[in-house]
């Protein structure tokens, strides 16, 4: 019978710091059966950092759960470092973590800047990824940016509208740039509001109804330092792709399974996302939910994502 909601709530079995090349150190978490089929949690952003509600997506008696916080984000220190932050880093951290717990093949399970890490360390490595469940699809193209900092207001104008008037007037046309600028400021009276004022944003497009509390979620310093300094310097260096993006090498993992679930009107990363990736992977299946937006932890959209994993058992 498949299940309705997400597992209880549960504490890791073992934590630790790794140490990473130029000075950074990885937060990561192991939770559930020591022994069970290992499953990769990728979190967004990039720079949102893992939360303990991630941990609650797996049967913790099937999976041995890994969870970590990317470079300079959340746990991870120092807390939205941007040198020596891109996503060639990001993916080879995930191969030292794998080798350090000696896993063999992962089962990755990403949601916005996730699923676009999946992608890529799946790319890299199609040897170690035994399957994926990806989320809000974002393939980190030109478009999707720009959407995000322009586009987006054709649905959410009052929340844009806070998002653009937080610089000066003559600063609007390049928003990334007027935030990039105060995000990557020293003095915290100029990073910090910055930083509020773009994951607030965020925060506010990513549930299909209006949640004060995943807004105010966003608007924690932690949160928003680590999420805006980072997305808006991943931003400003187109992700850090490799030349023709990820759609360009999906022959890679043409062949691995995958379940991806997408909300109709995710406004923060579109369906066009996801409907395009399927097109270009065989081995795909698409649930659409016809009531979400962006957030995991929509009703449709976590169901989802739990029957996904849960499918996985047999193939695995």
């Amino acid at each position: 019978m498949p299940r309705g909601d997400l597992f209880p709530e549960i504490g890791p079995f073992q934590t630790g710091f790794l140490p990473l090349s130029d000075g950074h150190t990885m937060y990561w978490e192991q939770v559930g059966n020591p022994r069970g089929v290992p499953v990769l949690f990728l979190h967004g952003g990039p720079g949102a950092g893992a939360g303990v509600i991630h941990r609650r997506f797996f049967d913790p008696a099937f999976w041995r759960v890994v969870i970590f916080d990317q470079r300079g984000a959340g746990r991870s220190r120092p807390l939205g470092r941007l040198e020596a932050n891109t996503t060639p880093h990001l993916v080879e951290d995930i191969e030292l973590l794998r080798r350090h717990l000696g896993v063999e093949r992962f089962l990755l399970f990403g949601g916005s800047w996730g699923s676009t890490l999946a992608l890529a360390y799946a790319q890299a490595y199609p040897e170690r990824v035994a399957g994926c469940v990806l989320r809000g699809i974002f393939l980190g193209r030109t478009s999707e940016v720009e959407w995000f900092l322009r586009g987006a207001a054709a649905v959410f104008p009052e929340a844009h509208a806070a998002f653009a008037g937080f610089l000066p007037q003559d600063e609007r046309a390049d928003l990334l740039g007027g935030y990039l600028r105060r995000l990557t400021d020293p003095d915290p009276a100029v990073h910090l509001p910055a930083a509020r004022a773009w994951s607030v944003y965020e925060g506010s497009c990513s549930t299909l109804l209006p949640s004060p509390d995943m807004v105010a979620g966003f608007a924690q310093d932690r949160t928003a330092l680590g999420l805006a300094r980072i997305e808006a310097h991943y931003f400003a260096h187109d992700l850090f792709l490799p030349p023709g993006g990820l759609l360009a090498h999906m022959d890679r993992i043409a062949a691995v399974p995958a379940d991806i679930v997408q909300g109709r009107y995710d406004m923060v990363c579109p369906p066009v996302s996801a409907f395009d990736l399927l097109a270009a992977w065989p081995a795909a299946r698409l649930t659409m939910i016809p009531d979400a937006g962006h957030s995991a932890l929509e009703p449709g959209v976590r169901r989802a994502l739990v029957a996904a994993v849960e499918r996985f058992r047999d193939r695995l």
